[in-house]
């Protein structure tokens, strides 16, 4: 029997007097050495449970034992035939609640930190280059892809691999979707992006930048006019949700959406070499506890803010936010404000932002999506002063994707009516996947979103049989 070693071995990190004071990455990553030693502790099971926790369904264990062995190509081989972006899923898949949550060592130990392997063997990948593997035989199919983000990338990576010609339209100046414009760089290194996605393209999928599919070309003249023999829609959800209060059209309240791809996308972290001014004021709120708001406090303090706040209707314990990122982030200094929601925004006599009057909350019974439901104490307003407003609390796809796509129905709160398996819309012949699909989730389901569509589009492309989805 495997020998059990209770504690995962520890990634070095960024100091945090430092860390805050740049957009470098965090986690630093393992050597070869803390690598082999943390795949010690995996167990190999004989019923891999971790297998079942991962939405591209990686041969964890195999990889595992490559690294132990010190055999890295062979652990790139393993990994890379069900995920083409290891290198970014390794940063920033909530292993956590996933694969790591059902290794057999966390029912009473620290589980193995899959994650952190998975980095570690796509890093080494990118760092000698890629081995593209053996592409059969072009099957005359072309295939359009709409988006390049995660879900995107993945569907066209795994069409290109099985012979089919790929296109991806982007609308954006930049292919990556929310890797490139909406994770920062220090959870994030565009350079990793920008590496996975050469891959993807030195499989034959070609992208075509600033292509907006519902401008440009729409859905149907994709398949009627250029000729497309499928399509698969992976445009996330970009159109930013907002809290409907009085005040939220001062200045100084950004959605977290615009706040990031303004440092993201367009740099706005390395102004003045990028003319992309953000002016951070002193004091910022960002409303919301998910990953996007943790992202967004932790870049206004890089930017120079002297206080930020996390305000959450909730408790610690409902927050959506990755522990690890809620830990780096209290360790940055960033303050939490619990059971607290806003409820107006006041501002100067400039029409900027100064004051958020809020209201203490506190926790009903559970709601539809079984978390405890906010109620407001009555009588408990106070006011918090405020140069700056972030609101994080979600996104929705953006509808003009719709536009020329006749057909294809779309739920009342905006995604695309397809069956969650399989991908398989209304309209014939088009597929999607990713937020766009299931409102916001995660980088790896978009790519597991990816990966089954680009399974189903394959066979309809070898069997010419569809049965849109029933809305």
């Amino acid at each position: 029997m495997a020998k059990i070693i209770p504690k995962r071995v520890e990634m070095p990190r960024q100091k945090v007097e430092e860390r805050i004071h740049n957009f470098k990455e965090v986690a630093l990553g393992f050597d070869m050495e803390l690598a082999q030693a943390e795949a010690e502790r995996c167990l190999q099971c004989k019923d891999p449970k971790c297998i079942e926790g991962c939405p591209v369904r990686v041969n964890i264990p195999g990889f595992i034992a490559k690294v132990k062995e010190g055999d890295l190509a062979g652990a790139v081989k393993i990994l890379k035939a069900d995920n083409s972006l290891p290198a970014i899923c390794g940063r920033v898949c909530p292993q956590e609640t996933q694969c790591e949550k059902l290794c057999v060592l966390s029912k009473k130990y620290e589980p193995v930190a899959i994650g952190r392997l998975e980095r570690f063997v796509g890093d080494w990948d990118l760092q000698r280059g890629p081995e593209i593997p053996e592409i059969p035989p072009p099957t005359g199919k072309k295939v359009a892809v709409v988006g390049s983000g995660p879900a995107g990338l993945t569907c066209a990576a795994e069409l290109a691999k099985l012979g089919h010609k790929v296109t991806i339209f982007e609308a954006l100046h930049a292919p990556g979707g929310v890797l490139m414009y909406g994770i920062p760089a220090f959870r994030l290194p565009k350079e990793v992006v920008q590496a996975e996605i050469d891959y993807v393209k030195k499989l034959g999928v070609e992208i075509k930048l600033n292509a907006l599919i519902g401008k440009l070309f729409t859905v149907d003249e994709l398949l009627e006019e250029q000729g497309y023999d499928a399509v698969f829609l992976g445009t996330g959800a970009g159109l930013p949700r907002f809290l409907h209060l009085p005040g939220e059209n001062l200045n100084g309240i950004y959605s977290a959406n615009e706040f990031l791809v303004r440092i993201n996308l367009m740099k706005a972290y390395k102004f003045p070499e990028y003319d992309t001014p953000i002016k951070i004021k002193p004091k910022v709120a960002v409303i919301g506890a998910g990953n996007v708001a943790m992202d967004a406090a932790r870049c206004a303090l890089r930017l120079g803010a002297e206080e930020v706040r996390i305000v959450y209707r909730r408790s610690r314990a409902e927050m959506p936010a990755r522990a690890e990122e809620v830990h780096h982030a209290e360790e940055e200094g960033i303050i939490f404000e619990f059971l607290t929601n806003p409820v107006s925004f006041h501002g100067d006599e400039n029409g900027w932002v100064r004051r958020m009057r809020c209201i203490r909350m506190r926790l009903g019974e559970p709601d539809k999506t079984g978390r405890p439901r906010p109620i407001p104490i009555e009588g408990s307003e106070f006011d918090m002063d405020v140069d700056l407003v972030i609101i994080a609390i979600g996104a929705t796809p953006r509808p003009l994707i719709f536009e020329g796509a006749t057909g294809l129905e779309k739920t009342r709160w905006g995604t695309i009516v397809a069956d969650e398996e399989t991908g398989r819309t209304t309209k014939e012949r088009v597929w999607c996947g990713g937020d766009c699909l299931t409102g916001e989730a995660t980088v790896i389901s978009a790519m597991g979103a990816g990966k089954r569509a680009a399974a189903d589009i394959d066979r309809y492309l070898r069997t010419g049989e569809f049965n849109p989805q029933d809305p």
